[in-house]
């Protein structure tokens, strides 16, 4: 038979084995916890720190565009300035040029009109070839 004393010592031994994995699980499964644990805070820190960057990257966008539509405002008020000073300047020339033509026509005119009294034979057949002529290129077509 076998020996009672050494068969309690494994007995014993298996046990204090057993406790001693027992314990080692037990560390190992807090230790996995407490990793379990950490990556979970690590993982709302990070995703905390996204959106507040992306908070941040929108509100520069959202500033940058506020920037650029004053900018653009800006400009197109600046060059909606300028095209009615070009404008106004364009119709005052426009006027004066006109009131030249005006003048022009006066004076020739009244050239005309000196010539028809000092010459009226020669106006009239002047006025009969022209009418001659608009009347066949009127018929033509």
């Amino acid at each position: 038979m076998p020996n009672h004393d050494t068969t309690n010592d494994l007995k014993a031994e298996a046990r204090r084995a057993a406790e001693d994995v027992g314990r080692e699980a037990r560390r190992a499964a807090d230790d996995a916890a407490d990793a379990a644990e950490n990556a979970k805070n690590r993982s709302a820190e990070l995703l905390g720190s996204a959106f507040e960057k992306g908070a941040e990257f929108v509100d520069a966008a959202r500033k940058r565009g506020a920037e650029y539509y004053e900018g653009a405002r800006g400009k197109g008020s600046e060059y909606a300035e300028h095209a009615r000073d070009e404008a106004r300047r364009i119709y005052r020339e426009g006027e004066r040029r006109a009131g030249d033509v005006a003048g022009y026509a006066e004076d020739y005119y009244d050239d005309v009109s000196a010539m028809v009294r000092r010459n009226p034979g020669q106006a009239l057949g002047i006025a009969v070839g022209v009418g001659f002529l608009l009347g066949l290129i009127v018929s033509r077509r």
